[in-house]
């Protein structure tokens, strides 16, 4: 039962890091446009991470022009995420961030966990 579970799960990726909730990150997603592939960055933060195997996501909050917040899930092993930069751990006490969703200017600021 185990080897066919193991046979439909997808690979882990191994350009995705340790993330956690309040980290600052990079996502560099492929973007298809009728023929050619690009890459395409999202910089924001991770409010939301669920690591349930091959269903793990991460939601990353970002603001866009004229303080819009534009939220994308995205999943871990998808052969769509290219990689994940983490620029800077965020120290918070909360698992999921959803009070940031209501939080602009220097409210929406967490600070920095350093180790």
């Amino acid at each position: 039962m185990a080897d066919l579970i193991k046979a439909v799960e997808a690979k882990n990726n191994e350009n995705i890091p340790q993330l956690s909730a309040g980290d600052t990150v990079s996502v560099h997603v492929k973007i298809k446009e009728g023929d050619r592939e690009r890459i395409q960055e999202f910089k924001g933060m991770v409010i939301r991470l669920r690591n349930s195997g091959n269903n793990a996501t991460v939601t990353v909050r970002r603001m866009a022009s004229n303080g819009i917040g534009v939220e994308r899930t995205f999943l871990l092993r998808s052969p769509r995420v290219d990689r994940i930069v983490v620029e800077r751990h965020g120290k918070v006490r909360r698992a999921q961030l959803y009070y940031m969703r209501e939080r602009t200017g220097k409210g929406a600021r967490i600070k920095e966990k350093f180790s």
